[in-house]
């Protein structure tokens, strides 16, 4: 750009060799950074001190929030809530400091970084103003946390209205050109990763087939886009008839995610390629079948989904897929309200570079797998 406007001549090979090496760089470097800040803010260090504001319950979902996502910065050292000091406290080891309209006071008092207010009856417009006023004076930022979960920040728009931010959320898509885009790169990505595995499966089959009776394929009807069943390939892990003894393995419980972190079902050979994810490959079969996408929440049997509630019969608005943001955020190492909060914020927040982001980080676990069994 100095070149430009100064009028040197710069040869366009040096420019078409630095603009796209320093773009990678770029973009490299910055992740590098972000990545090392993160491990730094996962063993406390480079926090933010925090207080919390709002509502009681409020503040109890966004402090469960702050805890979950370390890399975010956040310390909560205090909280104000209705009713003060006089109260307990509804986190375990955070103070209560005293009411929502002592905020600004109390901030000042243990020197925090920052102030989080969330919803909150006496979180008025004219109230946060004068708590902005109050706090330029201690250099602590104000953060306002509007009463929205799971929504991605694409989705937000925010427009002001005579001097108020408005929020404007746009309704989650289900369908359109995204949606034929996918299908596309669906189609496309999984043909070049069936050709690549091809011969890999094949030895992999044979070796299922000859480690233990029955066949090397496992075929299973589960439920796909809007509750239509579909017959699911996977290379077999299990002795054969294992899902008959299902409740005997479970005690006679099966609940909408039932594993079995020692099920003696899966043979030996099966725990190695279940530890891997090496027996999901025939799904891309599936995939290019057009019953599965690459990318999605795991697909689950007709016992299960019969005991989904209305929260849950939202992963079935999107089709089931090979690997899902579930699977590289800890797979089975998660609880079960984690999991399915991440899959349903997946269904919500869809979008094609976050696909492409989540096979990238399910090329990682395949290599180096964490939660599988």
């Amino acid at each position: 750009m100095v070149c430009y406007l100064v009028k040197f001549d710069l040869a366009r090979s040096y420019v078409a060799v630095t603009l796209p090496v320093g773009l990678v760089l770029l973009v490299v470097g910055r992740r590098v950074l972000a990545a090392r800040l993160h491990a730094e803010r996962a063993h406390g260090r480079f926090q933010r001190r925090t207080l919390i504001v709002g509502g009681r319950d409020a503040v109890l979902d966004l402090c469960r929030r702050v805890d979950r996502a370390p890399e975010a910065g956040f310390l909560v050292v205090g909280i104000c809530i209705p009713g003060g000091a006089g109260v307990p406290s509804p986190v375990d080891g955070v103070p209560v400091l005293g009411r929502v309209e002592d905020a600004a006071e109390a901030a000042r008092t243990i020197d925090v970084d920052v102030v989080a207010v969330t919803a909150s009856d006496s979180a008025t417009p004219a109230a946060l103003k004068q708590l902005a006023w109050d706090l330029e004076v201690t250099g602590a930022e104000l953060v306002v946390v509007p009463a929205l979960a799971d929504v991605a920040g694409p989705r937000m728009l925010i427009t002001p209205v005579d001097g108020v931010p408005v929020v404007q959320v746009s309704p989650p898509g289900y369908t359109g050109l995204q949606h034929a885009m996918k299908r596309v790169f669906d189609l496309v990505v999984a043909t070049l990763i069936a050709a690549v595995v091809a011969v890999p499966m094949l030895l992999l089959a044979l070796c299922v087939r000859f480690t233990s009776p029955g066949p090397a394929m496992f075929r299973q009807q589960r439920i796909g886009l809007n509750g239509k069943p579909f017959t699911l390939y996977k290379l077999r892990s299990m002795r054969q008839g294992a899902e008959e003894s299902l409740t005997d393995v479970l005690d006679g419980e099966v609940g909408v995610y039932y594993k079995r972190k020692d099920d003696p079902r899966v043979t030996s050979l099966g725990r190695f390629l279940r530890k891997y994810s090496l027996d999901e490959f025939p799904q891309l079969l599936n995939v290019i079948k057009g019953d599965m996408s690459l990318v999605g929440p795991r697909p689950q049997v007709a016992l299960e989904v019969a005991q989904y509630d209305d929260a849950l019969r939202r992963r079935l608005f999107v089709k089931p897929g090979l690997t899902g943001l579930w699977q590289v955020s800890g797979r089975n190492d998660l609880t079960i309200d984690q999991g399915t909060r991440l899959d349903l914020y997946y269904v919500e927040n869809w979008s094609l570079l976050g696909d492409i982001g989540i096979m990238l980080r399910t090329a990682r676990e395949v290599f180096a797998p964490s939660g599988a069994y």
